[in-house]
């Protein structure tokens, strides 16, 4: 795999979990769920890491110099494994707080 086509690969997840994060966030300020729970932060902290690695995966695809690509992409990587971690997190709160 090349390197473009793993920054496309990073923008095109982060930028779907991103509408998941979305999505999740809206659903609990609906519900007033959110209040009674730390499932609305960690899903925000999530989406803010979400969009923080769709720029910097999309910064590596448009940056011509190839060692600001390479710092760029692999920000983005690193990145999106702390919002995946974080969103594992909340799906643990979430299972948590319906088994309890």
């Amino acid at each position: 795999m090349s390197d473009s086509d793993k920054s496309s690969h990073i923008l095109n997840t982060s930028s779907n979990l991103l509408g998941f994060c979305l999505l999740v966030i809206t659903s609990l300020k609906i519900s007033n769920y959110s209040e009674r729970t730390l499932i609305d932060e960690f899903t925000a902290l999530s989406a803010l890491l979400f969009i923080l690695s769709s720029i910097l995966s999309f910064l590596s695809m448009r940056t011509k110099k190839i060692i600001f690509s390479n710092r760029y992409e692999s920000l983005a990587d690193t990145i999106f494994l702390v919002a995946l971690l974080c969103i594992f997190f909340t799906v643990v709160v979430i299972t948590f707080n319906i088994l309890v």
